[in-house]
């Protein structure tokens, strides 16, 4: 059952419900993924990766496998210079001296089949020296632990991404009750339907084509021609459909670098792509966490001191997944009104898996921590859960300790929302072995400028016969960008919703600049780039009505593709025919239209002290989870989950219910089943038979529920609400099961074993 109102809707598609602009073609089968792509005289490739989680590398002799019927071609780090990888470039394509991971890369073949290709790794004879590994983060800080990156005699890694604002020692002395606590999060991984890879090969002219799943193409080509050490507009990248992502593709990892290089050795189109063991074995992971948080209230329940210390497992080597700290730092300061903030984090290498960011790029860890927290502090205070939320929840036209200025904000109508549906009557009041548990969350809404363009091109073109192309940087992963932009383009330009197509992905040097699919932005950053285009396309067929129907422009309107005057019913044109009689004006005057732009939002890169505006506008919102526990065995049913969100104006309700409904289930995999086991840095349950993913019968009823008001920045007042949905689902879930039991887990997944644990801890 979901439901989503929109008010005062005055428009003629945008708020309709629409399927999916590329659904028909997914049905039929006729989308074509990474895995579908072959190429005439195409090679396969695979990789050998090392056997110790830490060793020194002392030779490799792939001699043997070069000389295998069907191997093309083995490279080592002698046969290749590639340069590193990652933020602080300490990721070698190929490895050379040293291992540090058991996914660290030490050889790579291409063969004329996969399974060639595989029996040639075991062909390379590869001599270690094992060294002992580290793989906790807490011992990996500890005086003589065994050092990661040698060269730089610590284990700490030079990321700090602390910040304090207001005189928080001050402020825990005026509160009456602090709670503190210390709570963990997991390694998850992302589990897309699409497994990672590339096809590569060099065409006629010499340039570097390369067909790739990555959710930031023009970044892509970039960071691709660094490692390889050639020219970025000799790298062509191309995007095929994408069957998700959830942010492990937002950057260039070294089998991207090993299949390019194969192939321009091989001269030969060359591809790899994992199997989705050597995916959930070889892919990075969701970033775990560690947080030490301690909160005060007044006895009135007003917040006044928030203190966060996190560690993060940086792995062997720095990937985007330790820059979610960025992102928990504003929740830290922003969830909630909170005048004095401390938060200090501590990154650290260590021999586990390196890990990439995860839908809501660490605000789901985060806001784990802080609500759990949140909860406890309530019931020290003797307060409702609810109550408390609502005193201390963030207003509109304020600006958080960090410079987030909040402009729309609908969190207490969230609240509130949530709690009338899900039939809150006060704590312990669900039934017996029942609970209820809430948790809010804040997350940009407006793009978030984590590089120094935020921003994203967009190309509208209308032609004779009245179809209009539009054309974003942005990508299409599933998440419906898609149909977002073919509405607001047709909304634009007032012409039926069928005529207008939409190009996403494909030939990325056929659009313009995006930075990227992350961080809710794609309906709202592209949406305004397709917007502003549109419009422009709009005046210029006004314009050219204009002259045809002798009319002035600002009398003119296109309503269903129909160019009419307001104030004389006899003037009147079909669009299409409006465009075709444009060419044939006299002179210079005569034109096609077609009409680009160009969209930054309005937000600042944070300063020194990481404060600033990162978005142009953020998103709230407040779940409420309904539980029932079985105390005998621990195992914990979601029986109702009421999901309410203020993300502006509703482009698409199918959209937005989907993308909610999605993001709960992830949330409840994150929470109670979803985790990869390591053992020395090594996956331990690497299939799915062994890695738990929630199924049908483990998906609540979910209520979706639309708060707030059209955002003045959005486009036609929308906000992004993509990874919002799955943010508050962990707290909610666990603040239920100490609702209904009376004990609290504090770190995910709430498994049977933990709760029975605890719940044998309680009775001694």
């Amino acid at each position: 059952m979901t439901s989503v109102e929109l008010v005062g809707r005055e428009f003629s598609v945008i708020g309709s419900r629409v399927p999916k602009y590329d659904a028909l073609e997914k049905v039929l089968g006729e989308a074509r993924y990474l895995l579908d792509l072959e190429m005439p005289g195409m090679l396969h490739a695979k990789i050998l990766r090392s056997s110790h989680p830490h060793a020194r590398l002392l030779s490799i002799d792939a001699s043997k496998a070069a000389r295998m019927p069907g191997v093309v071609d083995v490279i080592t780090a002698r046969d290749v210079r590639l340069n590193n990888l990652g933020y602080l470039k300490d990721n070698p394509p190929l490895k050379w001296g040293k291992v540090r991971s058991v996914r660290d890369e030490i050889a790579a073949v291409a063969a004329v089949d996969p399974e060639t290709a595989s029996e040639a790794l075991h062909a390379i004879d590869v001599k270690y020296e094992p060294l002992p590994p580290v793989t906790d983060p807490v011992a990996a800080l500890e005086p003589g632990a065994p050092l990661v990156h040698e060269e730089l005699g610590t284990n700490r890694v030079n990321l700090d991404f602390g910040l304090s604002y207001g005189d928080v020692e001050a402020a825990f002395q005026r509160a009456d009750v602090v709670v503190e606590g210390t709570y963990r999060t997991q390694y998850v991984a992302h589990t897309p339907g699409d497994t990672m890879g590339a096809l590569a090969w060099v065409d006629a002219q010499g340039i570097l084509n390369v067909y790739t799943n990555t959710q930031a193409p023009f970044l892509y080509q970039r960071w691709l021609a660094e490692s390889l050490g050639i020219p970025a507009h000799r790298v062509r990248v191309i995007q095929p459909h994408i069957g998700g992502a959830f942010g492990r593709n937002l950057d260039v990892y070294p089998h991207d670098v090993i299949t390019a290089a194969l192939a321009m050795r091989t001269r030969r189109p060359v591809k790899l792509l994992f199997t989705r063991s050597e995916e959930l074995q070889n892919a990075p992971t969701k970033q775990p966490l560690i947080a030490r948080v301690r909160q005060g209230a007044t006895r009135d329940g007003r917040l006044v001191a928030r203190e966060v210390d996190a560690i993060l497992d940086a792995g062997a080597y720095v990937g985007w997944g330790v820059f979610d700290a960025r992102v928990m730092q504003y929740t830290v300061t922003g969830l909630y009104s909170v005048p004095a903030v401390r938060f200090r984090t501590t990154v650290v290498y260590t021999n586990n898996p390196s890990t990439a960011a995860m839908r809501s790029a660490g605000n789901s860890q985060i806001t784990f921590a802080v609500e759990s927290n949140m909860d406890e502090l309530a019931e020290r205070l003797g307060m409702d859960p609810v109550e408390f939320r609502l005193l201390n929840a963030n207003r509109p036209n304020t600006v958080t300790p960090q410079g987030a200025r909040i402009t729309t904000c609908a969190m207490p109508e969230a609240i509130r929302e949530a709690a009338r549906r899900i039939g809150w009557r006060g704590r312990h009041s669900a039934g017996p072995h029942r609970g209820i548990g809430f948790a809010c969350y804040f997350h940009v809404g407006g793009g978030a400028r984590i590089y120094r363009s935020d921003g994203c091109g967009a190309i509208v073109k209308v032609d004779d016969f009245g179809g209009v192309i539009v054309s974003v940087g942005g990508t299409e992963i599933g998440e419906g960008l898609d149909t977002s932009i073919q509405l607001i383009v047709a909304e634009a330009l007032g012409v039926p919703r069928d005529r207008v197509r939409v190009q996403i992905n494909g030939d990325a040097s056929m659009r313009l600049w995006d930075v990227g699919t992350h961080a809710s932005r794609g309906t709202f950053v592209c949406g305004n780039a397709a917007l502003r285009a549109a419009l422009d396309a709009r005046r210029q067929i006004l314009e050219g009505a204009s002259k045809i129907l002798g009319a002035p422009p600002e009398d003119l309107e296109v309503v269903d593709g129909f160019v009419r005057s307001r104030t004389d019913p006899s003037k009147g044109m079909e669009y299409d025919k409006v465009v075709r009689r444009m060419h044939f004006f006299s002179g210079a005057q005569g034109r096609i239209v077609v009409a680009s732009s160009f969209y930054e939002p309005p937000s600042e890169e944070p300063d020194e002290r990481w404060h600033g505006n990162v978005s142009a506008t953020y998103g709230f919102g407040c779940q409420a989870a309904l539980v029932e526990v079985d105390p005998e065995t621990g195992r914990v049913k979601v029986l109702r989950i009421v999901s309410a969100h203020d993300a502006g104006r509703v482009i698409n309700p199918n959209g937005f219910e989907g993308q909610v409904q999605g993001g709960v289930a992830m949330g409840i995999g994150l929470a109670l089943l979803e985790e990869l086991h390591l053992s020395e840095g090594r996956v331990v349950n690497g299939s799915f038979e062994d890695y738990r993913l929630p199924r049908v019968t483990d998906i609540p009823e979910i209520d979706v529920v639309s708060v707030g008001e059209p955002d003045p920045e959005g486009p036609y007042g929308a906000k992004g609400v993509a990874e919002g949905p799955v943010i508050p689902v962990g707290p909610a879930i666990a603040n239920a099961v100490a609702d209904a039991l009376g004990v609290r887990i504090r770190d995910l997944p709430i498994t049977p074993e933990k709760i029975w644990r605890a719940l044998a801890l309680n009775v001694q």
